[in-house]
Order: structure tokens, then sequence, then C-alpha cells
């Protein structure tokens, strides 16, 4: 395939089940480790859902089957790493598709430009925000955790990724667990920390231009409608 490595293919899809998203992320990894797509960026947001990383334990889950069905939350334990996170709506979930080596980077370097990315978008917005320091991974802002990040590279090719919380409509969610393990640390929002208010597109197209200048790659914004392996939801 003639693609030069930098041309990044980026997705809006709108509300996404968990599953299908996993299952189509894994169709993409594949189709990037053979050569036959560029890397892509897909940003969406989930139905509500309790996504268990490879050291996650249950008793970081505190809502049992029947909360967790009473409120409508899914549990899924995924092959990212870390612990247990809330993914829904109002809350932006990046999906970076990237063959690193392509890129001159390895799994750590990509770990930090996902954080520096986010904290220039935040900063777009007014918003002082940096990495948690050493054992913190994500970004966080007054004391509080603002985007989680769970990333898995499948030989040479990354995906899974981040959750950057939008609206404070995720942020009740995480009382039905100890995110990401830390029973001493808050999570926070883009509303609550004094961000315009925004809707989840909008911020993944403005989060869109800090990741193609972070990464200095060409973003070729593409249509949901061709993932046809894609289940998308309709809004509620």
């Amino acid at each position: 395939m003639n693609r030069s490595p930098r041309v990044t293919r980026a997705y809006w899809l709108g509300r996404v089940g968990y599953q299908a998203c996993w299952d189509l992320q894994r169709s993409l990894v594949e189709q990037v480790r053979a050569g036959e797509a560029p890397s892509a960026l897909l940003l969406l947001e989930h139905e509500p859902v309790f996504s268990m990383g490879r050291r996650a334990i249950l008793e970081h889950v505190h809502w049992d089957a029947a909360e967790r069905d009473r409120r409508g939350v899914e549990l899924v334990w995924s092959d990212r790493g870390g612990d247990v996170t809330y993914h829904g709506p109002g809350q932006l979930t990046g999906y970076p598709i990237l063959d690193l080596p392509a890129l001159g980077t390895d799994i750590i370097s990509y770990i930090r430009s996902l954080e520096r990315s986010l904290i220039a978008y935040l900063s777009d917005l007014g918003i002082n925000a940096a990495p948690g320091g050493p054992g913190l991974t994500g970004v966080w802002a007054q004391g509080a955790k603002v985007a989680a990040i769970g990333v898995k590279l499948n030989q040479h090719v990354s995906n899974h990724g981040f959750a950057l919380n939008v609206t404070d409509e995720p942020l009740a969610y995480f009382e039905g667990i100890v995110p990401c393990g830390l029973d001493d640390k808050a999570v926070t929002s883009i509303a609550s920390l004094g961000g315009r208010p925004l809707t989840v597109e909008a911020a993944a197209r403005g989060y869109a231009v800090r990741f193609a200048e972070e990464f200095a790659c060409e973003l070729e914004w593409r249509a949901a409608a061709e993932l046809p392996t894609l289940e998308l939801l309709p809004r509620s």
C-alpha cells in the first residue's frame, strides 16, 4: 500500500457499544499490521460500561450485578492495560490504531504523547492540566483525574486509548468503581473545571487538531459509514 505512515484516518463514530467498537479495533489493527490501511483515530461515546483492564480486580467494582443492571451499566473484561474505568455518554473516548515504529515511537513514548495531546487540548479550553507523575498514568487537573489512558500493543500496532470526561454526566458512575484502582483520587470533567459547555463531538474535533500536531500526522476525516463492521447506536 503506497501511503505515507503519517496519514491517519479520523472517524467520529457517535455512540457505539463497547464490544462492537472493540471488534472494530481488532479488525483495523489487522489491516494496519498487514499494510492494507493507514493508521486510524476512532473518536466516540460509549453506552455506560465498566471496562476491566488486565490489572483489574472485581473488588474494585462497588456495584453488584443487580445494581449495574438497574443503572444500565455493562461490565466487560478487556485486554487493555490498567485497572477498571468507566465509559459512557458525556465522555470522549479515543482509540488510536497506530503503527508505532512507522511513527518513530515506542509504547512508553506513545503514552506520554497521548498525555501531551490531551493537555494541549485542555489548555485550549483554559484548563491547566498535567501528567499525574510517577505511577499515575493519565491527565490530571486540580488534583483530580480528567482523562484516563489504557492501551495495548499488538506487536507494533496500538489499540484502546483514552477517555476524557467532557460533561459532568459520567462522574456519578465513577462512584460504582475504584477508578483505575486509585481509591484516594478523585475524578473530574471539563465542565467541573470551568471549561466552556461542549458537546462530545465538538470536543472530538477540537482534540483531533492537537492529536495531529503531537503525532505529526495528516488527519484524513472519513465517514463512519465506511466502516461496515460497525453497528452504531441511536442517540438517546
